[in-house]
């Protein structure tokens, strides 16, 4: 019996120590309460810590750097454009006991800083132009060869990079004010974009400006295809001009030497000649029949006067 007692005790003895133990990690901060109320100075080294059980409460908070998430919000700009911004932010618990007392937690921390960015985006935009929001600097725009614009870019005064500065400054000051225990670090513009109406329109007047360009391309295309198919035809004549009359020259020189061969031929004897009007009879004959062409010869022909020396 006195060892089951002692076996009992020793495990609410180990217990509580147990309970009383608690660790912070390196990238943690704690508060410890006891009914409620936060006692000694917040935990903000990492190791062993201890607490009294059952008595002391632990709350732990990040002590890096936290995220806020904009939404995507329909805001004006000052010359009344409807766009959409989206923004983001980072943040982080600069005074454990403070950040305790006036929020507890991230999610009541996150609520406030809704609306004190999304207030400073909204006032920032309403005080600029679209050129201003969604460019940083002026610069030349280049020409494009294609659209073959000459257009000017808009001059701006301040750019989204001052625009950004601002909101961080005024975001920064009413968190302090605020007394929240929270420093933040920085605001940035994730995406600026036009309402669906306003982008419709956008894309309609991108899709006319390209209809444009490629008509002026189909029609260049057509006039080059014009003067090419001109040249075809000019030089194809011309080419064709001169192999006929190098055709006709080869022609004529063949004519002269056939009649010059002609010519030699009947200067020869008797024999030569006759020879050589056999041989011209034939050749009509060849050109002249074929093999379904009946011959009626005189006996008086040369053709029958040959073939009939020949038997």
């Amino acid at each position: 019996m006195k060892g089951t007692v002692l076996v009992v005790l020793a495990l609410i003895l180990a217990l509580l120590v147990l309970s009383s133990v608690f660790v912070v990690d390196e990238g943690q901060q704690a508060i410890k309460t006891r009914f409620g109320e936060p006692i000694g100075a917040p935990i903000t080294e990492p190791g062993l810590k201890w607490k009294v059980p059952l008595v002391d409460r632990l709350y732990v908070l990040e002590k890096r750097f936290l995220e806020w998430d904009g939404r995507v919000t329909n805001m004006q700009t000052r010359e009344k454009q409807p766009i959409l911004v989206d923004t983001y932010a980072r943040w982080r618990i600069l005074d454990p006991l403070l950040f305790f007392q006036r929020l507890r937690t991230e999610v009541q921390a996150q609520a406030r800083l809704d609306g004190i960015l999304n207030g400073e985006v909204r006032d920032a935009v309403a005080r600029y132009d679209l050129a201003e929001l969604i460019r940083t600097s002026d610069r030349e725009p280049v020409q494009d060869a294609v659209l073959d614009s000459a257009d000017k870019l808009e001059e701006i005064a301040h750019g989204r990079e001052v625009i950004r500065q601002e909101v961080l400054k005024n975001a920064s000051q009413r968190v302090r004010q605020a007394d929240l225990g929270i420093e933040l670090l920085d605001v940035q513009f994730k995406r600026i974009n036009y309402v669906d109406a306003v982008r419709d329109s956008v894309y309609q007047r991108m899709i006319a400006e390209r209809n444009r360009i490629a008509d002026r391309f189909r029609s260049e295309g057509q006039a080059e295809a014009a003067r090419i198919r001109g040249t075809k035809e000019r030089e194809l004549q011309s080419i064709q001009s001169e192999a006929f009359r190098l055709a006709q020259e080869i022609i004529g020189k063949a004519d002269a030497e056939a009649t010059e061969i002609y010519a030699r031929a009947y200067d020869q004897s008797a024999d030569s000649r006759a020879f050589y009007a056999f041989l011209k009879s034939m050749e009509t004959y060849g050109e002249t029949f074929d093999a379904e062409t009946w011959l009626v010869l005189s006996t008086s022909g040369e053709f029958y006067r040959y073939l009939n020396g020949a038997r």
